[in-house]
């Protein structure tokens, strides 16, 4: 059980436990590429989204960007990112970001972005121009991209799966019966479509959840069912944390051992990987999800 406490306004939160400490960024790598990010004012979600395990993500080599501007056409409750008229597209981020990726010698870079429903294509010419742009650029590198789900428009989505990335990620986020209360504008089984239709491009597939929204175990595990009917590869489960009071509250924090034993289980119902803890986040340990 969540120990509880009460909050100056007289509601009743759930006190963060002791085992949840974000991790101190450290190391040379991590110092390095630091140094050429603020050198060059590069933008990596890893900063403005101030993610716990930016230092060790960098220290591996790995760095998220996001592309589409920073402001979303639809309205999650657990994202902090702002919601409201996005600024039109950017023509040369394709070109930007591939030198991003270049200047800080990122081994394996993943790409996200925010939803763009006000667009026609949803985004995807600048996604597969952005996958491109950083395969011509940076010959080594190898490349996750999280994408929308492009409304169900399936032939926004395949302009993306051409191009080809190492890793198709998509997100459910949450359990079916709580998606509507997390993700007001999405669909369940759209989501799902979207990583079966990745799969049979012949893509490897991943998604995530988050734990702590009011989701029992059972519907955790039936998940993880869907997600194998699909054929996704991997699999992440983190903590949900509250990024605001406006957001939606964290109604249990999960202990590190049952975030293990939903690796276990996940893993004996054929997930390729299985990313499972309280701070991980979809993008964690993204270069071993690779094989």
């Amino acid at each position: 059980m969540s120990e509880k406490m009460t909050t100056l306004e007289g509601t009743e939160r759930v006190r963060k436990p002791d085992w949840l400490r974000v991790k101190l960024p450290i190391g040379e790598n991590y110092r390095k590429v630091r140094g050429i990010v603020e050198e060059h004012k590069l933008h990596t979600i890893c900063q403005s989204g101030n993610c716990p395990n930016m230092g060790e993500c960098w220290g591996e080599g790995t760095a998220t960007f996001m592309i589409l501007g920073n402001t979303c056409t639809r309205s999650c409750g657990f994202c902090n990112v702002a919601t409201g008229r996005p600024d039109a597209v950017d023509p040369f981020e394709p070109a930007k970001v591939a030198r991003s990726v270049e200047l800080m010698g990122v081994k394996h870079c993943v790409i996200t972005s925010v939803d763009r429903d006000d667009l026609k294509d949803g985004g995807a010419d600048i996604w597969a121009r952005t996958i491109r742009a950083i395969r011509r650029r940076c010959k080594g590198t190898t490349m996750e991209t999280l994408i929308p789900d492009f409304r169900g428009r399936w032939e926004d989505l395949e302009i993306v799966l051409r191009a080809a990335p190492d890793v198709l990620s998509h997100n459910l986020e949450t359990v079916r019966r709580l998606t509507r209360h997390v993700r007001v504008q999405a669909k369940y089984d759209r989501s799902l479509e979207v990583l079966m239709r990745a799969k049979r491009a012949g893509l490897r597939t991943k998604s995530g959840i988050m734990l702590g929204l009011g989701e029992t175990e059972e519907e955790v595990l039936g998940t993880m069912d869907d997600l194998r009917r699909v054929g996704t590869d991997v699999m992440t489960l983190g903590q949900y944390l509250q990024p605001t009071k406006a957001h939606l509250p964290v109604l249990e924090f999960i202990h590190p051992d049952r975030f293990a034993r939903f690796k276990e289980v996940g893993m004996a119902k054929g997930f390729r990987y299985v990313e499972s803890g309280p701070l991980v986040r979809s993008s964690y340990h993204a270069e071993k999800h690779l094989f």
